[in-house]
């Protein structure tokens, strides 16, 4: 099969946008030669995680609430418009900066078609008057009955706080608000990123394969 047929879990653009075989030198880790060269060679492997909705029962959801209202931490959740694209550009190369997720600083030319997409939505988290997290959702299946959470981001000096939980709720909610058919959510995570892979397992997620991307799938 052709790697432009191989669009099972995210739309090419979205993937192109999220995963990268670029490094860049301001990273906190640089990865050494070698290391890119391997990648290179083996791929990319991402662990594939999914929450069927019919798991999302009314105790999860008033646990994790709980641990929001816990947190002293109020966000202020809304919809982004485009002229918010650029605070999404800054959120994003500030928090992929403290990830172990391969990494590339991005311009608001990579943003506006994935923003212009009908089946993407951004969310956005300010806090104490600064945007401080966005969720991007994807949709896809025939009958869009699959939401793909296709990116979370944090700025640094709020992670770890509850913001990340913060916006995975609000997601739930906007898709309980806007969508009647969501079958199930998912969204990959980058294996080497322990970080994420436990915050996304503690939502409920759970692990049901993984995908190895080269760079032939990101090219046009």
């Amino acid at each position: 099969m052709k790697p432009k047929e191989r669009l099972d879990f995210k739309k090419e653009k979205i993937r192109a946008f999220f995963h990268t075989f670029t490094v860049e030198s301001d990273k906190s880790e640089v990865i050494k030669e070698t290391e890119i060269e391997k990648i290179e060679r083996e791929g990319l492997e991402y662990v594939q995680m999914r929450l069927p909705i019919d798991e999302i029962t009314q105790q999860k959801e008033n646990e994790l609430k709980e641990k929001i209202e816990g947190n002293i931490i109020k966000a202020h959740i809304r919809e982004a418009k485009e002229e918010d694209l650029e605070s999404v550009k800054a959120i994003y190369n500030r928090s992929w900066l403290t990830s172990k997720t391969p990494f590339r600083m991005i311009e608001i030319d990579t943003l506006n078609p994935i923003f212009k997409d009908p089946d993407t939505v951004f969310l956005i988290g300010k806090l104490y008057g600064q945007d401080a997290a966005f969720v991007i959702l994807d949709f896809e299946g025939p009958n869009k009955e699959y939401a793909v959470i296709a990116g979370l981001g944090v700025i640094p000096k709020y992670q770890r706080k509850g913001l990340g939980t913060i916006m995975g709720m609000a997601a739930w909610n906007y898709l309980k608000e806007h969508f009647s058919n969501i079958k199930e959510l998912r969204c990959e995570v980058y294996k080497n990123n322990t970080v994420s892979f436990n915050f996304i397992k503690n939502l409920g997620f759970e692990e049901y394969g993984t995908e190895t991307y080269r760079r032939e799938d990101f090219e046009p």
